[in-house]
């Protein structure tokens, strides 16, 4: 296995090879999750009719994963920082792949859940320091290229989901879409054992204790408002109400207990540094909006255009494609001009997207919706490689695997809250017109407009947060 000295690392004199081998199992580590996250959702119908169950029933097989990793990838991050990157990613790949042999021979439908909560749990170590150790095995002036690659390869796992897990069910059943992550999850566990490099934590007195309390009023708190926004879908009950309060007193609670802390899970005063408050803040906006594409976009299309099912999915994959395209230059050109620079350009071309999607595809049809989200999602990945360069190089050494996590989570938090709340800016929007084609028209306009105003407000706090301070 491979070991050198952080400082080393850090100051970019890892070989070559080196290099290449940890980024292959990285790169990897973020596919394998982000297929994981995908490849499900093509398979509720066959897995209702097989388990004679519900869509409310089934559809935790999706929400056990989700749940899993938005509640627990920050505190994961932190045991990273504690018991070592290395040795951690390599338990949550194993789990994962294990997770994934137990999905796919799970005979009833509560052991399938329940197993797929273990392989969120593996797919949330994968994610947060999958990030965090490109700021251990690259060298800095390769970080944006490092995490445009990752950027590229969440992308081709969330567009290749769907079509992988509709061409898995026809051929074989069920089963094969969770088992088909089994011998990658074992390829990049073999990769990632030969080629991540060691490193050595702090021992004895000058390790940080493991803050299990902050753990578990975190993991309860982001648990009941991930549900409170995903259960219920289109309806938003006494339930969802109960477990969003139930959300803001665990926040305050968990303010609480870290105040107090002697080894927080969180370092509050990490929270008042502005160029990290801003990265989750925009981070956390920006994944808002994304969602929004998802959400809105099939509804649009189908009703608002009249398309039929085929089109409707090969125009809706054009987002993934170009995310995947742009990932890797992105990085590169974080690398070359900066990545305040590439982050601003970003967001104003997300906004310009935006503002496209809201105007252009009443006047242009087909093309008036497909050219706003080319833009819109090159926008996006110029933001990912900027954002999360910058606030990795930020972080200090000690904290990159929490610093990993709380990126994740503020992405996580927008997609849930995206789901749920710009949908039902679409559905308020869409029910004041009689028709439906007029209706939905109505609600692309609107849904986007507000879409348009929360990138303007994650450019103005990027650009704020990166001012020089004014001195008296």
């Amino acid at each position: 296995m491979t070991s050198y000295p952080r400082d080393a690392l850090a100051a970019g004199m890892a070989r070559p090879a080196s290099v290449r081998r940890t980024l292959a199992s990285l790169s990897l580590s973020m596919l394998l999750a982000s297929l994981g996250t995908s490849i499900a959702n093509v398979g509720l119908p066959t897995l209702a009719e097989a388990f004679s169950a519900s869509f409310q029933e089934v559809q935790w097989v999706v929400l056990a994963y989700l749940v899993t990793i938005t509640t627990l990838i920050i505190s994961v991050g932190r045991l990273g920082d504690i018991v070592g990157l290395q040795r951690l990613l390599l338990a949550g790949i194993a789990l994962f792949t294990v997770a994934s042999a137990l999905c796919g021979g799970a005979p009833h439908l509560f052991l399938l859940v329940a197993a797929r909560a273990l392989q969120g749990l593996g797919a949330a170590v994968m994610m947060a320091l999958a990030l965090a150790m490109v700021g251990e095995a690259v060298p800095k002036e390769r970080t944006g290229s490092a995490m445009g690659l990752l950027g590229t390869m969440s992308a081709i796992g969330t567009a290749l989901g769907p079509s992988l897990g509709g061409a898995l069910i026809a051929g074989f059943g069920w089963r094969a879409i969770f088992l088909v992550t089994v011998p990658i999850g074992l390829l990049t566990l073999f990769l990632a054992y030969r080629g991540l490099p060691t490193d050595r934590p702090a021992s004895g007195s000058g390790r940080p204790r493991f803050d299990s309390i902050g753990t578990l009023v975190l993991a309860l708190t982001l648990g009941a408002y991930a549900l409170a926004m995903t259960i219920g879908r289109s309806t938003f009950g006494v339930t969802n109400l109960f477990l969003l309060l139930a959300a803001l007193c665990g926040t305050c609670l968990f303010l609480f207990v870290e105040a107090r802390a002697v080894s927080p899970l969180v370092q509050l005063s990490m929270l008042r540094e502005p160029r990290l408050r801003s990265g989750l803040f925009a981070s956390m906006l920006v994944a808002t909006v994304m969602m929004t594409t998802l959400v809105v976009g099939p509804f649009y299309l189908s009703r608002g255009l009249g398309l039929d099912a085929a089109l409707v999915g090969m125009l809706m994959s054009a987002g993934p494609v170009v995310s995947a395209l742009a990932g890797v230059p992105a990085g590169r050109l974080v690398d070359r001009c900066g990545a305040t620079r590439i982050m601003i350009s970003g967001l104003a071309a997300m906004a310009t997207g935006c503002v496209g999607l809201s105007v252009g595809p009443g006047s242009f049809g087909v093309a008036g919706y497909v050219v706003p989200l080319v833009i819109l999602t090159a926008g996006y990945a110029l933001f990912q490689a900027a954002n999360n360069t910058g606030v990795m190089q930020d972080a200090r050494s000690n904290e990159r695997g929490v610093v990993s996590g709380l990126l994740n989570l503020s992405r996580n938090l927008g997609l849930v809250s995206g789901a749920s709340v710009m949908g039902a800016v679409f559905a308020f929007a869409a029910a004041s017109e009689a028709a439906t084609a007029t209706a939905t028209a109505a609600g692309m306009r609107a849904t986007f407009a507000v879409a348009t105003v929360l990138v303007v407000v994650a450019i103005a706090t990027a650009a704020a947060s990166r001012a020089p301070a004014v001195r008296p």
